[in-house]
């Protein structure tokens, strides 16, 4: 390929300054190309950078305190001491003692706390501990020291201590901190911590600290609270002891995976609603410079050196506007991440900061992905740039024709991308194939075959209303006329159009899932919470004070509730279960709900589960395919323990599978440690009663020895508890769906503004003739107003699609257990209203520039025309 010459490096230099100089005339059209860029690099950033720093502390919090570390535990359910790590390490187990506390400061804040013996912690089971030192953090109004040795974990053993944590946890504590030099936190009750040293491997929210430290500041004496057992320890264990598996065979980042793949889910959705924006504005460019085009080819310009221009142009606006859009999404995140931290700690007890932490990768993952999309989206202006020769390039306006063609494909590409759905929906997912993966995939291309479908269905109603109106009188005249002018603009629209059909059908979807499962999760609270109160005693003093309280006369029903942790033992191997042990009295039966049972009589499945069966939750049901009838093999200390399944019942927010036995076979078998006791109050207890009884509750019991007080909770304050974890869940997801919806208003907006001239050149004649600007302006809001209408009562099936297919796909796969599909007509008014109010406001402008362009204008325009 010859090296260009000077001329040639001129005529190229030229031509894209020409190509530029289109957008100094239409500002608007730069301004909707930007703008586009912008909200769709804003919101998928935004997301990126949430799910981007919450992965970063679950890599933190693994790191810290491996899931798979296993602990041993008293099988007399007395808590541990220093006395059982001295004796199991002088047996020649590798034991290493732990304290795990949650404190409150002085400013309220409630932070984690973590107190670790070093000389006898395993290597590797706490690898974040001994890990680099991030330095000083400034900002506070005392700053923590830095670490000179690496953070050696040894270190928290020489005086006066070390108190480490995580810098954004630092950050959020500078009302805490101790305004003398040395940088210490102050408990509720005026305890100095050590000195703070800041780790950048630590999980948000929790302090470490020497065992030893952590016991004197936490008045502990003796009592720990587990130990550690190293990996590869001997499966022989003194008698009187028992080992105990992690919590959750699941890593924090994969219980919170299909979390996060929702979030990604809405991201890319508003990156698409986005893009239609960039399209449109790409394709009305185009449209407005095919006259410019033609003359640059015939002055000698070549075709390839014009692609090659306009894909610069492409470059140039793409980093114009993603870069700003970066930056908002930075903003974004920041606004929204501490409601998806409460979230995830809430539904799935996963430690995430609430201070953004992003990777390089983030920087080129965001920028590359909306670069890509913008060359998708300029990928028809090139093609057709390219395969248009200079006489073809002069029909800027397409032929009724062409236009039917068009149709004609997106129609047949809508029913394939339907079909797929439904295939989608019946066929199972093939092995190592997720079935989450696949609802995601069935729910776009749902929405793919809606929007393509939407401009056919739009252009059938305006031609079935033209053929309904007859031109007998001057309004049907002008009625016709707003249609056939109508459906000169559909082609220019259509992308608008598009993209608020998205937005209402996924604000009706999940607007109806949410609303469905507040419904639903109020009245499965109302139906488990049949207690008034709930106590849990320490374990030393649980039997004393179950005993105490069987004798109180102001408790008619004691609901004893106990936890343990176990595995399925199946064909495709085991898998980690909870253990749930109820007391089935009336009380509870008559309220608790079960989905199935064998014979379709809730009363004998509880009696069932009294003779020794089981019941399950929901989750494990539909993980394992088990069902009433069936058998299940749990693992226990004496042996696998197998029984039938007798009922399942809904189990809603909890992401783990779950077996219920009655608490005396959950005793007796699994050995399960002291829980909680609910306290059914007898009817017509006064106020004067029910407040003596709770300072009994609050206070230690003397009959339980040296034992603290136990921990009292009232229904009404679990309630309000529940309440508050429900809404700051969907906070983020109800927040991104109404950033789409205004997505698709500004998509409208820019459309109508950047065909606002040329639309007064169609309305000059009409207001020649002696039409009225206010009936002109009548009618394009009448336009605007109906096709926006027409285009949510075609959301509204799809929303109710969407809803369902959230319901019954998304909602299981990700989390495992179905909802009721619920109806909100008030919800489809909103919609409508939603739709007519953004027309409305998108063509406030441009019909406001009508009214006050004067006379003289609109002669020119008319003389134009």
């Amino acid at each position: 390929m010859p090296w260009p010459n000077a001329s040639s490096l001129a005529m190229t230099r030229t031509a894209l300054a020409t190509l530029l100089s289109h957008y100094r005339r239409h500002p608007g059209q730069l301004a909707m190309l930007l703008v586009g860029l912008w909200v769709a690099s804003a919101l998928w950033s935004g997301v990126q950078a949430i799910n981007a720093s919450a992965r970063d502390s679950y890599a933190r919090a693994e790191a810290l305190l491996s899931p798979s570390i296993a602990r041993l535990e008293r099988r007399d359910g007395e808590p541990l001491s220093y006395a059982d790590f001295a004796m199991l390490r002088r047996e020649g187990l590798p034991v290493s003692p732990l304290i795990e506390v949650e404190i409150e400061l002085r400013d309220g804040e409630r932070l984690s706390v973590l107190g670790i013996e070093p000389l006898s912690m395993a290597a590797g089971t706490m690898g974040s501990v001994s890990g680099n030192v991030s330095g000083n953090v400034s900002g506070s109004t005392a700053t923590a020291s830095r670490s000179d040795d690496g953070g050696n974990s040894l270190n928290l053993l020489q005086p006066p201590g070390q108190t480490r944590l995580a810098p954004e946890t630092l950050a959020t504590l500078v009302a805490a901190l101790d305004a003398s030099p040395g940088a210490r936190l102050r408990t509720a009750s005026g305890t100095r911590l050590p000195p703070l040293v800041v780790d950048a491997a630590l999980p948000p929210g929790t302090l470490v600290l020497d065992i030893a430290r952590a016991a004197e500041l936490l008045e502990r004496g003796t009592r720990i609270d587990g130990l550690l057992l190293a990996p590869g320890a001997s499966e022989t264990l003194p008698e009187g002891y028992r080992r105990t598996n992690p919590a959750s065979g699941l890593s924090p980042g994969q219980l919170t995976e299909s979390f996060h793949l929702n979030l990604t889910a809405l991201g890319l959705l508003s990156l698409v609603v986005g893009l239609l924006i960039v399209h449109a504005a790409l394709g009305l460019a185009l449209e407005q410079r095919l006259g410019l085009l033609r003359t640059l080819r015939a002055l000698g310009v070549p075709g390839r050196t014009l692609v090659a221009l306009l894909a610069v142009e492409l470059v140039l606006l793409g980093l114009a506007g993603t870069l700003p859009g970066l930056l908002t999404g930075l903003w974004l995140a920041r606004v929204l991440l501490p409601d998806v931290a409460a979230s995830l700690a809430a539904l799935f007890s996963a430690p995430v900061g609430a201070t953004l932490s992003l990777p390089w990768h983030f920087w080129a993952g965001s920028l590359a992905m909306t670069l890509g999309g913008l060359a998708t989206a300029g990928l028809g202006m090139l093609w057709r740039t390219a395969k248009l020769d200079i006489l073809a390039l002069g029909h800027a306006q397409p032929s009724p024709a062409r236009s039917y063609r068009r149709h004609k494909r997106q129609a047949v590409l809508a029913a394939i991308a339907w079909l797929a759905a439904l295939v989608l929906w019946v066929w199972p997912a093939p092995p190592g194939t997720s079935r989450l993966i696949m609802g995601f995939a069935m729910v776009a291309l749902m929405l793919a075959g809606s929007a393509l479908c939407l401009p056919v269905l739009l252009a059938a109603t305006l031609e079935g209303l033209k053929r309904l109106l007859k031109a007998n009188s001057p309004r049907a005249t002008l009625a016709r006329w707003a249609l056939a002018d109508l459906q000169l603009q559909l082609p220019r629209l259509q992308l608008a159009m598009m993209a608020l059909l998205l937005a209402l059908a996924t604000n009706l979807g999940v607007a109806g899932m949410v609303g469905g499962f507040r419904l639903t999760f109020l009245d499965w609270l109302d139906q488990r919470l049949v207690a008034d109160l709930y106590l849990r005693p320490p374990p030393a003093a649980h039997e004393p004070w179950r005993d105490w309280l069987e004798t109180r006369p102001e408790i008619t029903t004691l609901l004893e509730r106990r936890e343990a942790e176990t595995r399925l033992i199946s064909q495709e191997g085991e898998r980690p279960v909870s253990l749930q042990g109820l007391t089935p009295a009336p009380a509870l039966t008559a309220s608790w709900p079960l989905l199935a049972t064998r014979s379709d009589d809730p009363e004998t499945a509880w009696q069932a589960l009294r003779d020794g069966e089981a019941l399950i939750n929901e989750q494990l049901s539909i993980a394992t395919g088990l069902s009433p009838g069936d058998t299940l093999t749990l693992t226990s200390p004496n042996g696998p323990f197998t029984t039938q399944v007798a009922a399942t019942y809904p189990d809603y927010g909890n992401p783990r599978g779950e077996v219920t036995l009655t608490v005396e076979r959950l005793i007796t078998r699994f050995a399960a440690p002291p829980g909680s006791l609910g306290l059914v109050l007898a009817p017509g207890l006064s106020a004067s009663d029910k407040a003596a009884l709770r300072q009994m509750l609050t206070s230690p019991l003397p009959t339980a020895g040296e034992a603290p007080a136990p921990t009292l909770i009232d229904q009404q304050t679990l309630h309000r508890q529940a309440r508050q974890i429900f809404e700051r869940t969907f906070a983020v997801t109800q927040a991104l769906t109404a950033l789409t919806l205004g997505v698709a208003a500004l998509s409208l907006f820019t459309s109508l503004l950047a065909q606002a001239r040329e639309r007064r050149t169609r309305l000059a004649p009409l207001w020649a003739l002696g039409l009225p600007r206010s009936t002109l302006l009548g009618v394009t809001l009448a336009q605007l107003g109906g096709l926006a209408l027409v285009t949510a009562l075609l959301a509204l099936p799809l929303g109710l699609a969407l809803n369902g297919a959230l319901i019954a796909e998304i909602n299981v796969a990700a989390f495992g257990w179905r909802l009721p599909l619920h109806v909100f007509p008030a919800s489809w008014a909103e919609a409508l209203g939603l739709a007519l109010l953004v027309a409305l406001l998108a063509a406030a402008l441009p019909a406001w520039r009508l009214w006050r362009a004067p006379p003289r204008q609109l002669l020119e325009e008319f003389n134009a025309s």
